[in-house]
């Protein structure tokens, strides 16, 4: 019976009493229960699965309630303490996070159909999901990504806060004609336009060498920002031609293409001269380091601005595998003016944080 459900009663400071609860609430407060018992159950199975399944459905449960009674936040407080009262062992039923089980249910009308890969995320990536995006669509990339990449929580928001589904295979490209569908596609991927690397500390009057340095220094967030795939060989390669010798900037190897790949770094706005140049280290790779089994090595350009169509007519009569990108060390330097404008300075930002540290302490 769900008025049973009452017969112990919560006792949490500032929670309203149980006589001031609608007539439904007992039955809500039944089936919410019931639907917390029989999820501990079926997790025994598949643990994360039926966690974000029972979220939803007690979400689904809050926000048709809602819609239809029209009650407010204390319903949601005294279910809170009640649940914790029958459950005193179980986690992550506070008010906060089944308001976040509400949206959840809201944001996902059709989670059950949808299952992977958004199941497989843990409730905290969904969280973030929930508090950074607004658009079903972007929500599904992210989910996508991070259950393929196995993106811990802060690097998912680090991510979604590059934006990286706009950059997402964005550089100007020739694989189409240089390489075979199947690697052209994935190669293509593999790409960003900008690049952001929000982690370097360079003065406004850096050289390619500063930027290089900086790079390897940070080789770890470096990796995260280049993609899943790709193992650092080297920087400042030695290539000897002819008794010769050359420097490439960086090297790496991409594990599922199965080449090399010749990074070269430009403080400058993109020339289609420096082509040549990154040309030749590639055909050098490939004759001096590649394995016969290797496929041709891909060349990345990385400049501070380009023209793109420059950089389009620069790659058409190139028949080596060549990318053309721009990189920032912030996701601010490619917004237009205007939206600059309208984000808050470092400093408003600091005196904001400190605010509400302050009003945490008390």
């Amino acid at each position: 019976m769900p008025s049973q459900e009452l017969a112990t009663e919560a006792s949490f400071p500032g929670v309203p009493a149980a006589s001031s609860m609608p007539d439904w609430y007992p039955a809500l407060l039944h089936t919410v229960a019931q639907e917390i018992r029989g999820g501990r159950t079926r997790a025994q199975a598949a643990a994360n699965a039926e966690l974000l399944n029972s979220y939803w459905s007690i979400g689904r449960q809050l926000a048709e309630r809602e819609s239809e009674q029209g009650w407010g936040a204390k319903v949601v407080t005294r279910l809170s303490a009640d649940i914790r009262t029958r459950f005193p062992e179980a986690k992550g039923f506070s008010p906060r996070n089944l308001r976040y089980m509400k949206s959840f249910a809201q944001a996902w009308p059709d989670f059950p159909m949808l299952q992977a890969p958004l199941a497989t995320l843990p409730w905290y990536h969904q969280i973030a999901l929930l508090e950074k995006l607004d658009d079903a669509a972007t929500r599904l990339w992210y989910a996508a990504a991070a259950a393929q990449h196995g993106w811990s929580r802060n690097v998912l928001t680090h991510q979604i806060s590059t934006r990286l589904h706009e950059r997402s295979g964005q550089a100007i490209t020739n694989f189409k004609s240089t390489m075979v569908p199947a690697d052209s596609d994935m190669a293509q991927q593999a790409t960003k336009d900008p690049y952001v690397f929000d982690f370097l500390a360079m003065s406004e009057r850096h050289t390619e060498r500063d930027l290089e340095l900086q790079l390897v220094k940070h080789v770890e967030k470096f990796l995260l920002e280049l993609g899943q795939g790709f193992a650092f060989v080297g920087e400042q390669v030695r290539l000897e031609i002819a008794g010769d010798e050359f420097f490439a900037d960086l090297l790496f190897y991409h594990l599922k293409l199965r080449c090399y790949m010749v990074i070269e770094l430009k403080a400058v706005k993109f020339e289609p001269g420096f082509l040549g140049q990154l040309g030749m280290y590639m055909a050098a790779v490939d004759d001096l380091m590649a394995h016969p089994e290797d496929k041709p090595t891909i060349g990345l350009l990385l400049c501070k601005e380009k023209n793109s169509v420059v950089a389009e007519y620069a790659l058409r009569g190139f028949n080596a595998p060549v990318g053309i990108a721009e990189w920032k060390t912030s996701l601010a330097d490619s917004l237009p003016d205007e939206l600059v404008a309208s984000l808050p300075s470092i400093e408003t930002l600091e005196a904001e944080l400190a605010a509400e540290a302050a009003r945490l302490r008390g």
